[in-house]
């Protein structure tokens, strides 16, 4: 399944970092974030709880940038 979100960042280089640490989040295939349209696209694994491991991202991004926001 794949979601796309809303994401409040304020550099290319934590958006890049972002969508790393969103790659090592468990239930999470891949992710891509773009800055320009600050947008986060989510390729979760099959049978996960969405909001669990988008909880679990959140949480990875605001260790990037603690001032960051996913509407999720």
């Amino acid at each position: 399944m794949k979601k796309t979100y809303s994401i409040m960042v304020d550099c290319p280089n934590c958006a890049e970092k972002m969508e790393t640490a969103a790659k090592n989040i468990p239930g999470v295939v891949n992710c891509r974030v773009n800055f320009m349209a600050l947008k986060m696209k989510v390729d979760f694994e099959d049978g996960v709880d969405e909001k669990s491991v988008m909880d679990a991202v959140a949480k990875a991004c605001r260790r990037v940038e603690p001032d960051c926001s996913i509407d999720y």
